[in-house]
């Protein structure tokens, strides 16, 4: 009997033996060495920024009593962007009360004052108009962009126009100047 006749009459042995050779391979592959490596770089930080407003002072720019057609009001005021994301930077009116007709009368000019100095807080030098109009028309005054930790002074001058008629005798109106930033 040839051992080809042999494997073929015993299929159990044939069959055994091939798994006991099969698990042996298997073995010897599973068991193999090898090298491994790892690095890594701990401590990674993620902070965001921020946008914020600082507004001096944080009170009324213009109070304007007994106002006469022709007079005149100023005020000064400092914005700046207290954050250390740079932002658009933007100023509007809210939150009429009292005689609205009065705000469309009052003409309203306000100035970027650029160079100022604390003895001499008005607009100095390379003063910008950033609106002229009537106060009720202040919708979005584009004021440009700031950096981190900019400021500008801003200057206000409201005038009672001379040609003003007798119907704003004793009127009283207030509104809101209000300054906003998008990040850019």
């Amino acid at each position: 009997m040839t051992r080809l006749h042999a494997l073929v009459a015993h299929p159990r042995r044939t069959l055994g033996a091939l798994a006991v050779v099969l698990a042996a391979i298997g073995i010897t592959v599973g068991s193999g060495a090898s090298f491994t490596a790892s690095a890594a770089n701990p401590g990674n930080v993620f902070t965001t920024g921020t946008l914020t407003i600082g507004n001096t002072p944080g009170t009324a720019l213009l109070t304007a009593g007994s106002l006469k057609p022709g007079d005149t009001a100023t005020g000064t005021v400092d914005i700046t962007n207290t954050g250390s994301l740079a932002g658009d930077f933007a100023l509007k009116t809210a939150n009429t009360t009292g005689y609205a007709a009065l705000l469309a009368q009052m003409d309203l000019v306000v100035l970027d004052c650029g160079a100022w100095t604390v003895s001499a807080p008005g607009c100095v030098t390379g003063t910008t108009t950033v609106y002229t109009g009537k106060v009720s028309a202040l919708t979005n005054a584009s004021l440009g962009n700031y950096a981190g930790a900019i400021k500008h002074r801003y200057k206000f001058t409201t005038t009672l126009p001379a040609s003003t008629d007798d119907t704003f005798q004793g009127k009283t109106a207030s509104v809101d100047f209000t300054w906003s930033a998008t990040q850019s």
